[in-house]
């Protein structure tokens, strides 16, 4: 199974395209979990065991593990995720970035010691940083295109001259992961939901690939906007949110309010499929 089918299966059986965010901040943990040695495994064990059946994916944010020397958490955590809920695709985000030795390591990293489905990347150093992770068959990258952030522009929205038709960085970036970067089929993109119409433009030159698009909640992405932008039958959108689901209650019953904050998102999400 592929990842993207992994995607749709996961789509079909959760009737979702949300994606869970697991950015575990120790300051904002529930005060039962303060002190705790495990305490960022046992915060997103619980949230990935509420939200199972609700979502498209999770996706862990390494740098939230590895700043506070957690990593063993995080690989705790992958191993739950596998048994708790197998069928749902784990998305790594990590946003490396190298060429060469070094990104056959952080390929080795995310795949071999993480166990992720996929991860995302940034494509600024070319094919040859992207390339070591399209040799683990089965496995998927997303290249950031369109980021949510304002600095996003500084380089994304700049007109290259030197290619024909003098397309924004953006585009050229869409029309590279659907046509001469990915002939496994192991591509998608990185789209913001704060900017709906770009989303839209990634879907024109990217029509098969999968979207996976941040900034919905705590960030003020639309979530209407973001699947009327993207959405296609056979190409999925995993549309994440983090903090509005995570942090919905700070008390002890935060599992049970990200639940239910889960549930009003993927709804929402579902409803305006009849838009498109």
């Amino acid at each position: 199974m592929t990842f993207i089918d992994m995607l749709l299966a996961a789509q079909q059986a959760n009737g979702s395209m949300l994606c869970v965010g697991l950015d575990p901040e120790p300051t904002r943990l529930p005060a039962e979990l303060q002190g705790r040695a495990d305490k960022l495994y046992d915060f997103c064990a619980r949230i990935v065991d509420a939200t199972a059946d609700l979502v498209i994916a999770f996706k862990p944010q390494i740098a939230y593990f590895a700043a506070h020397r957690a990593e063993d958490q995080l690989e705790r955590l992958m191993q739950h995720m596998r048994r708790a809920a197998p069928q749902v695709p784990i998305i790594l985000d990590a946003k490396r970035g190298d060429i060469g030795s070094t990104a056959e390591q952080y390929a080795k990293e995310a795949f071999e010691r993480y166990g992720a489905d996929a991860v995302t990347l940034s494509p600024f150093m070319g094919f040859d940083s992207v390339q070591p992770y399209l040799r683990y068959q089965g496995k998927g990258a997303f290249l950031l295109c369109r980021t949510s952030n304002p600095g996003g522009d500084d380089l994304q929205a700049q007109r290259l001259a030197s290619v024909t038709g003098q397309p924004l960085l953006y585009e050229h970036i869409a029309h590279l992961a659907q046509g001469p970067w990915n002939s496994n089929g192991q591509l998608g993109l990185v789209v913001g939901a704060t900017y709906p119409q770009e989303i839209e433009r990634v879907r024109s030159l990217a029509p098969t690939l999968p979207l996976l698009i941040p900034g919905v909640g705590a960030q003020g992405g639309d979530a209407v906007a973001t699947v009327k932008a993207g959405w296609r039958p056979n190409a999925p959108i995993v549309v994440n949110s983090s903090r509005a689901i995570l942090y919905a209650s700070a008390g002890a019953d935060f599992a049970e309010a990200a639940r239910h904050a889960a549930r009003a998102t993927r709804d929402l999400l579902h409803s305006a499929r009849t838009l498109v």
